[in-house]
């Protein structure tokens, strides 16, 4: 296994780890012919593509709900549901959205794994630090 050594993140294959390190150093090599859309994961960038040609192929068979991505479907059913599928360890907190739970997590662990370019700074999100820099 390869392990980041800015945060928790562990990974069987080197090319994933490498992937990852990106969100640490904000490197976004593939970018958008259309607009100002930089990302560091050639997949988003496809997935991104899909507003541009506002193609919505995943419905919701609840209500008129669309989108361009299976997970957002899958999130926005637990609106219907009210599922809650992610408990944080340290409190009574869950959520149906893991990225919620990564991110409320760190308000007890105290983790920043973001960190500014240009000085000491690190954030719990990478808002926070894009904010910082502005």
């Amino acid at each position: 296994p390869y392990a980041c050594n800015s945060c928790d993140y562990r990974a069987n294959q080197l090319g994933n780890l490498k992937i990852h390190m990106r969100i640490h150093t904000d490197d976004k090599p593939y970018a958008c012919d259309r607009c100002d859309y930089k990302t560091g994961i050639q997949h988003y960038l496809s997935r991104h593509m899909r507003i541009h040609t506002g193609e919505k192929r995943y419905a919701c068979d609840l209500c008129d709900y669309r989108t361009a991505e299976s997970g957002r479907l899958n999130r926005h059913r637990r609106t219907h549901t009210g599922e809650k599928p992610h408990a944080c360890d340290f409190c009574e907190y869950r959520t149906s959205d893991r990225e919620d739970l990564k991110r409320h997590t760190r308000t007890h662990t105290g983790e920043k794994p973001y960190a500014c370019d240009l000085c000491d700074y690190r954030g719990s999100v990478p808002d926070r630090v894009r904010r910082h820099m502005r």
